[in-house]
């Protein structure tokens, strides 16, 4: 099933409330974390429960011991994995919207109208949720105080950090992510799958900072080369992030949880839609957002984009 006829065949149909089935909750999920590049690249997890645990598997390290022959080459000794849980607790989002029934009649798509709307809506709640999964904070703003980010769970819960301040000045420069690449545990590092994690602006800086030098390096930054993985590692975009904010993780270890309770109401009749002239629609969901390894992140704050 196309994921935007998942999320339209409810809202278009004669329907005034919908919960969405299994199928369709799977499509309207899809829709939203495909919408936006790094939303593709976490780890989503879905659930029936609007809080509960997540399993956690973790393995050591230096596990390998030497084979002997014999009766007695048994020594006992077995690896074993360790398992945790992790705590989630969703909280229910709404995004309410309205349009006049003049909307429809005046423009050239006529009630193709109300499905471009729909994507529209669903590209903006994308992009509110990564917003939101970042961002996060009960001291901040209305929307921010939803819920608590990854950022603020790292800066809580102990990641490694990085105080840009005290490497050259603040100022964006090579040394910041040698830093931060030096305070990543290696055995994070092995897979493959760390990215950096900024907004376009501190990657042009960062572009900016090793272009200026007047070596092939320098030239190769402008080729894209550098601007693209520093040190061998790729930078993924995250237009929320304030400037001069960077993370180094997986992204497979930033977690969404979800609930399969997703309900879209759509109201285009009664006493107020029919005063008002007006469709009124309102898309609900449960979310949250969780670090399955804080040792396994790095933040970089505070840092100056030259």
């Amino acid at each position: 099933m196309d994921p935007r006829v998942a999320v339209q065949k409810l809202v278009t149909s004669d329907l005034t409330y919908g919960t969405l089935n299994d199928e369709q909750v799977q499509q309207f999920y899809t829709q939203i974390f495909d919408a936006i590049p790094f939303s593709a690249l976490v780890r989503k997890e879905r659930r029936r429960a609007r809080n509960g645990e997540l399993d956690k598997m973790l393995l050591g390290s230096r596990l390998l011991r030497a084979k002997t022959e014999g009766p007695t080459s048994d020594d006992g000794y077995r690896a074993a994995p360790t398992f945790a849980r992790l705590q989630y607790a969703t909280v229910r989002l709404k995004l309410p919207w309205e349009v006049s029934e003049e909307t429809y009649q005046e423009n050239i798509e006529g009630e193709g109208m109300e499905d471009k709307l729909m994507g529209m809506m669903t590209t903006q709640l994308a992009l509110d949720l990564e917003d939101l999964h970042f961002n996060g904070d009960a001291t901040t703003s209305p929307f921010l105080v939803l819920n608590t980010g990854w950022w603020k769970q790292a800066v809580d819960g102990g990641a490694h950090s990085v105080d840009a301040t005290a490497i050259n000045g603040g100022v964006i420069s090579k040394d910041h992510f040698f830093a931060a690449k030096a305070a990543m545990p290696a055995k994070y590092l092995t897979s493959g799958r760390a990215r950096w994690i900024m907004n376009s602006s501190t990657q042009d800086a960062w572009v900016q900072a090793v272009s200026d030098r007047a070596t092939s390096a320098g030239d190769a930054a402008l080729l894209g080369a550098a601007s693209q993985a520093p040190l061998g590692i790729p930078i993924v975009q995250v237009p929320s992030l304030s400037d001069g904010k960077v993370m180094l993780t997986d992204p497979q270890n930033l977690i969404v949880v979800n609930t399969h309770d997703v309900r879209i109401r759509k109201a285009a009749e009664g006493k107020e839609a029919v005063m008002n002239d007006m469709r009124y629609y309102s898309v609900f969901l449960d979310d949250d957002c969780v670090i399955e390894e804080l040792d396994a992140v790095v933040i970089v704050e505070d840092m100056t984009l030259a």
